[in-house]
């Protein structure tokens, strides 16, 4: 695949151009609103468990202060730079803002390849990491919360968050520092598979509208729809796992290794456990393996996910593409080039500032249940619990018909958080959906445009109201 000429900070902005044309603002906004505030470049030495001693690449950039903390993931990965920390900082801001979360953007990274190092390497890596952080008011919980991104998870957000609270030991809200945690240590129920959850809700939006399906040759639903996924990690994994008990039909799954192909149907549980069984995913029984993975992208099906890096479908192979919807799960999976010209072939593009953003949503819900102490749930659910039972009781006098226990015990049942936290991201991609349709039809583009209109329109109005642009 050939790697594209134009800086992945070059290729958001040109997004941001193409919907800024769309808006009346002031020329002197638009260009505040575009700028990145600040990109922090540091480097460590690392001591190895050989003893060697390896100099250590970090970044995070803070692309936008318009509302505080800002907010964004850490990635740890060879491909990790300067340009595409600000790239996918900026993509933040303006998912933040798509989705009315009160978060700036921002977004961090280490440059390894962490299948190199021992886990006793890591720690010392993101620790130190954290270090640099404090050091420069990089991270805190009302300035900049980090997150996982590719290559990390919960365990490097649980090291972060035991950092931050020994450099500063009198903050009470300390583990609102950092989103994504052990639910131990202050972590949300759902949060884990929210990026993969709000896809699919994403997804199921976008095919139940009549006239967008039959516009692509499709038939309205989620139900038999034929799902291509690209990578397997956290967010992939989920997407696929939820289409998957969505009814749609995975013809096919890519790793790093290769990809892998049925017509008839995948069973993503079945595949991952033969991959944690061989070390991957070729070779699984009664499926056509694909040593290159980005072959993938341009088998036949309905519905393309690219849910691994950026860049995935360039000019190159967007010819190629033979999905009717590309499902942008990764962050910029689509270059600018690539997005024209499937366009132009009435392929729907499903953006990833709308798409991926479950997980900034419960990241959301994370901080605040951080800042108030309170689990979700904590306070209403035996008395949600008791008041349905109430009703059912008066609506079993009236009709004589009794409810075998267990079945009254499961209706009558109050909501946890995990069923408060997936409500909420179900709502808000529901909305959030809906919103930018609309405005895709007003303005007659498309929903990546739409996606970024309803953005600039929103973080324009917190600077208008600030007073700052008249």
């Amino acid at each position: 695949m050939s790697v594209p000429s134009v800086p992945f900070s070059e290729q958001v902005n040109r997004y941001f151009d193409r919907a800024a044309a769309h808006t009346r603002h002031d020329p002197g906004l638009l260009a505040q609103i575009k700028a990145c505030n600040s990109v922090y470049h540091f480097t460590f030495p690392l001591k190895r468990d050989d003893g060697s001693i390896e100099v250590i690449h970090g970044w995070r950039a803070e692309h936008s202060t318009h509302k505080l903390p800002t907010k964004g993931g850490i990635r740890f990965a060879p491909s990790v730079d300067e340009d595409e920390v600000k790239a996918l900082a900026a993509l933040m801001t303006y998912k933040c803002a798509l989705v009315d979360v009160p978060f700036g953007g921002a977004k961090g990274g280490v440059r390894i390849d962490r299948t190199r190092y021992s886990q006793a390497e890591l720690e010392r890596i993101t620790r130190r990491y954290t270090f640099e952080l404090f050091s420069k008011n990089f991270i805190g919980t009302g300035i900049d919360v980090p997150a996982p991104d590719y290559g990390t998870g919960a365990q490097e957000m649980a090291w972060i968050v035991d950092t931050y609270a020994a450099l500063a030991p009198n903050q009470i809200d300390s583990a609102g520092c950092v989103t994504g945690k052990p639910i131990s240590l202050g972590g949300v129920r759902g949060r884990t598979e929210a990026t993969g959850r709000g896809v699919y809700f994403g997804i199921r939006e976008v095919c139940k509208v009549a006239d967008d399906m039959r516009a692509l040759g499709l038939a309205p639903g989620l139900e038999g729809k034929r799902v291509v996924v690209q990578g397997l990690g956290n967010v992939g994994y989920h997407a696929a796992k939820f289409l998957q008990d969505g009814g749609a039909v995975l013809v096919a799954l890519a790793e790093r290794e290769g990809a892998i192909e049925n017509p008839r149907g995948l069973d993503v549980e079945q595949v991952m456990a033969h991959r944690r069984e061989t070390g991957s995913i070729l070779g699984f029984p009664e499926a056509r393996s694909i040593p290159n993975p980005a072959a993938a992208l341009e088998l036949d099906c309905d519905i393309v996910v690219p849910a691994a890096l950026e860049n995935q479908i360039t000019a190159e192979n967007a010819p190629r593409i033979r999905a009717r919807i590309v499902a942008e799960a990764a962050n910029g999976p689509v270059t600018a080039d690539a997005s024209e010209i499937l366009l132009k072939r009435g392929i729907l593009i499903v953006p990833d500032l709308f798409l991926n953003a479950g997980g900034v949503i419960v990241s959301y819900f994370e901080w605040i249940k951080n800042l108030s102490h309170v689990r979700f749930g904590r306070m209403g659910k035996r008395f949600e619990e008791a008041s349905n039972l109430r009703i059912l009781e008066v609506v079993q006098d009236l009709t004589g018909r009794r409810l075998e226990p267990e079945v009254l015990s499961r209706i009558a049942s109050g909501a946890g958080e995990a069923d408060l936290v997936n409500s909420g991201l179900e709502d808000t991609m529901v909305l959030a959906y809906a919103e930018i349709r609309e405005i895709a039809r007003r303005h007659d583009v498309d929903l990546r445009s739409a996606a970024f209109i309803r953005s600039i329109d929103n973080i324009a109005l917190t600077y208008e109201q600030r007073g700052i642009f008249p």
